[in-house]
């Protein structure tokens, strides 16, 4: 028996009441149109942004290499759809500074003329340096939200010889589905990418976490994995924030990752199941990742649903095509509770989107804060074993320092202590500005060390200096007393 069978719970967290699911979730998956134009961006990954290789006029194809990665930790990007290259440079970036970014945008042509591709060999045969080296040219990244490249997380497995996979297919976050709907109706392609993962990492077996509230994708996937004894379906309770990779790791198997630390240092190495769906799609049939599957949803939503959408569609144009009731009071990218407000919907949509929220006004009301009672709700439902309590107290005291030592670092902002708070206190809003000011502080500790260190240099180059002008001095008053010396001796003969 694993551990897994023997857990009856967790302690962390919380349990949305209504987590708005659905409908969303039940309704076939629909095929967005090609729309008129798309913004692909250059930076949709940890890591450099994409170098552009094609130029304003280009005719592209879809599927085409748009911009190549640069440096060990990036991934290119590649063309939704045929049309012509019409600009490279600044657009509005999905987050809530509303400040820019660059991206390539193309007017599309609707014919989708997509690039020729070869016969595929069976991943499983070739080498796994070249199977990474595939899944590097597709532009494959974590598409959890995390957005770390695929390529170099695989190298890193094998490099710490891991042993397990986890899969996570939690998708904890209220009203987002798109997880829930690749392991529903692309489950054998969630489990070949699995396997081909395996082969790439060296790891012995996968464990898939589903949370328990999703029994049609359990069975689904439970159905695809059957034919493979070391891929195993693992229900986990539903409770936020059991996406998160530490915690989806101590449940499935026990071990705690170390502060600072990554998950392959424990033997194990995550990956979400839309992951391993593209990472199919490209070893099997040559597809990068151009598209993706996004959930629409929101009480501004009139056809809430998963979409597959092109990657640099802008969300106007995805919300036109389900349709609005009302003005939305709020758009977010990703979920409610970690998601990024936008402002406004001329945002393209990134690899990392995996849904895509107009909430209405009365979704978004929140009454006043108040102040705190000291209930130590937030202690229990963080999920890190964090006294956010005791970090808010001494970020409205301005103690950044007290902050820090409280592990401030170690918050996953995923909002569990603001949810539970009775007080309704803006805690992550506080965390972030905390973690904003000591972002600053080593930023100019940085500078004042580097200006020392320029200082310390121009005073040791003067003290050189003058040393070496001393010393010549010396030479040639030596050199002058020898010559008169030699000339006096001269003289005396």
């Amino acid at each position: 028996m694993g551990f897994l069978d023997k857990i009856t719970g967790v302690r962390w967290g919380v349990h949305p009441h209504d987590d708005h699911k659905r409908p969303a979730a039940d309704v076939p998956l629909r095929v967005m149109p090609i729309p008129a134009t798309l913004c692909v961006p250059l930076l949709q990954h940890v890591g450099a942004p994409a170098k552009p290789v094609v130029a304003v006029g280009d005719k592209v194809l879809r599927g085409q290499l748009l911009a190549s990665a640069q440096g060990n930790v990036s991934a290119p990007v590649h063309a939704p759809t045929s049309g012509v290259v019409t600009a490279i440079g600044a657009v509005t970036a999905p987050h809530p500074s509303g400040l820019s970014f660059d991206a390539i945008s193309i007017a599309c042509d609707g014919e989708d003329l997509a690039v020729a591709t070869s016969e595929m060999p069976d991943p499983l045969s070739l080498a796994p340096d070249e199977v990474t080296r595939q899944i590097a040219a597709a532009g494959i990244v974590g598409l959890g939200g995390a957005t770390f490249p695929s390529a170099p997380k695989a190298q890193l497995g094998r490099k710490h010889a891991v042993e397990t996979l986890i899969i996570n297919g939690g998708e904890c976050e209220p009203y987002l589905s798109s997880d829930d709907c690749v392991m529903r109706a692309r489950a054998e392609e969630v489990v070949d990418g699995i396997r081909i993962l395996m082969h790439a990492t060296g790891a012995a077996s996968a464990l898939v976490g589903i949370e328990d509230n999703k029994p049609e994708a359990i069975a689904a996937m439970r159905a695809a994995a059957k034919p493979f004894d070391a891929i195993r379906i693992c229900p986990v309770p539903a409770r936020y924030p059991m996406g998160s990779d530490r915690q989806l790791v101590e449940v499935l198997t026990g071990k705690q990752v170390p502060a600072g630390a990554r998950t392959a240092t424990v033997g194990v190495l995550v990956n979400n199941v839309s992951t391993c769906a593209a990472i199919h799609r490209a070893l099997r049939h040559g597809e990068s990742l151009y598209r993706r599957i996004v959930t629409v949803n929101g009480g501004a939503v009139m056809d809430p649903g998963n979409v597959l959408a092109p990657i640099g569609v802008m969300v106007e144009d995805l919300l036109a095509f389900v349709g609005l009731k009302e003005t939305p009071a709020r758009l977010v990218m990703g979920g409610p509770m970690m998601g990024a407000a936008l402002p406004h919907a001329r945002v393209p949509t990134v690899k990392g989107c995996g849904g895509i929220l107009a909430l209405s006004a009365a979704e978004i009301a929140k009454p006043e804060p108040s102040p705190c009672i000291r209930c130590g709700s937030c202690v229990s439902a963080c999920p890190m074993g964090l006294l956010p309590l005791e970090i808010a107290a001494r970020v409205k005291a301005g103690d950044y320092d007290g902050a820090d030592a409280q592990k401030l670092d170690d918050c996953l902002a995923c909002g569990c202590c603001a949810y539970v708070c009775p007080s309704h206190l803006p805690l992550v809003h506080a965390f972030y500005h905390a973690k904003g000011e000591l972002w600053k502080r080593a930023q100019q500790k940085k500078r004042n060390e580097f200006t020392k260190g320029l200082a310390q240099a121009r005073t040791a180059r003067l003290e050189r200096e003058a040393r070496e002008r001393a010393e010549a001095a010396a030479r040639r008053k030596a050199e002058r007393a020898a010559q008169q010396a030699a000339q006096a001796a001269a003289a005396a003969e």
